[in-house]
């Protein structure tokens, strides 16, 4: 009996080192995925004066993060979010009917914030159509998240900087 005390003890405290030495084997990108999956729940903010949620969920299998943008009165947007070799990609569903479809460079630092750059858009009527042609995530805190979308339109370039904060769910 004191044996399978012990072997259970010792089985234990493999388990526990294996799956932490499992954790450390994550690559930066998986690193960056992880604390880019921390924006899971809901936020508030203004997108151009406008009153905006964002809810970011983790779907398929948790190989996706995605981000529901429900503007008041406007349409809804979507971004997914997920790890593609050393890089993250990110989608772009945008309310001006195309797909910019955007990737980071190569991840050396999973604390940094995550800047994308376009890769191609989907959906365009013409060439000089708005379309998004980046996004930098700002993860400034816990609680506060900077989102700057840089675009182009009619041969023009811009950026707009939005910030938003975590609702906190109040006792049930």
């Amino acid at each position: 009996m004191k044996w399978d005390v012990v072997f259970g003890s010792v089985g234990m405290a493999l388990v526990a080192m294996a799956s932490a030495a499992l954790a450390g084997d994550k690559t930066k990108s998986e690193q960056a995925f992880d604390r880019l999956s921390s924006l899971k729940g809901e936020w508030n903010g203004q997108i151009d004066g406008v009153n905006t949620t964002l809810i970011y969920t983790l779907t398929a299998n948790g190989s996706a993060l995605m981000e529901q943008c429900r503007p008041e009165k406007r349409p809804e947007m979507i971004t997914l979010f997920t790890v593609d070799g050393d890089h993250l990609i990110a989608i772009h569903y945008c309310s001006a009917k195309n797909q910019p479809q955007m990737a980071t460079s190569p991840i050396t630092d999973a604390q940094k914030p995550l800047e994308f750059s376009l890769v191609r858009v989907t959906g365009l009527q013409a060439p000089d159509d708005f379309h998004n042609t980046g996004l930098t995530l700002i993860q400034d805190d816990n609680d506060h998240l900077t989102q700057e979308w840089s675009y182009q339109h009619k041969h023009k370039t811009g950026k707009n900087i939005f910030h938003f904060t975590r609702v906190r769910q109040g006792p049930s």
